[in-house]
């Protein structure tokens, strides 16, 4: 439900880029070239998140391995976590695609491949939406899109947060399982 909730705002987001920039090539205006700016931001932070998310699954398919360096937590994250208090937000954060982590379809071994996966994904995102910035080289307002830049990927960070925190516990579980094989 997320998922096309999320796929059909962007297509609304489109649709009123492209009517706002007509209208603008038409009557041109500064209050009307701003909306066309925010919603082609807007846009933007929507499409290139979908895009992301498709390219890397469609390359990896879940299949990252959690055993890897990077995905293995580190000394300090437990801390980290304490301070920013992500036992309380965690569960009220949206998944995208929530079939991915669902123990009746899935191993624990692949939701940690599908959590590293996502990982992933919210980091690329993180560096993508600073993207923008480089409009001020058309647009100026270097302070518009740098703050809306660092806002979106504030929020896309507490995604990777979340990956991070909830592993640990999906390889516990990953151990525990295999302890109750052998």
């Amino acid at each position: 439900m997320f998922a096309k909730t999320i796929k059909i705002f962007a297509i609304i987001l489109v649709v009123l880029t492209i009517i706002f920039t007509l209208i603008y090539q038409c009557h041109p205006n500064t209050v009307i070239l701003s909306i066309a700016i925010t919603f082609g931001t807007i846009s933007y932070h929507f499409l290139m998140r979908l895009a992301v998310g498709y390219v890397v699954n469609g390359i990896f398919h879940n299949r990252f391995n959690y055993k890897r360096k990077w995905f293995q937590e580190k000394k300090f994250e437990k801390r980290l976590y304490e301070v920013l208090r992500v036992k309380k937000w965690k569960d009220k954060m949206p998944t995208f695609a929530p079939e991915m982590l669902d123990l009746k379809v899935h191993t624990w071994e692949e939701i940690a491949g599908a959590m590293c996966q996502s990982e992933v994904v919210h980091l690329i995102i993180v560096v993508l939406c600073f993207v923008p910035v480089l409009a001020t080289l058309i647009w100026g307002t270097f302070w518009v899109f740098f703050i809306t830049s660092v806002l979106a990927a504030s929020v896309e960070s507490m995604f990777v947060i979340m990956q991070r925190y909830n592993r640990p516990r999906v390889i516990k579980m990953i151990e525990k399982e295999r302890k109750g094989k052998a």
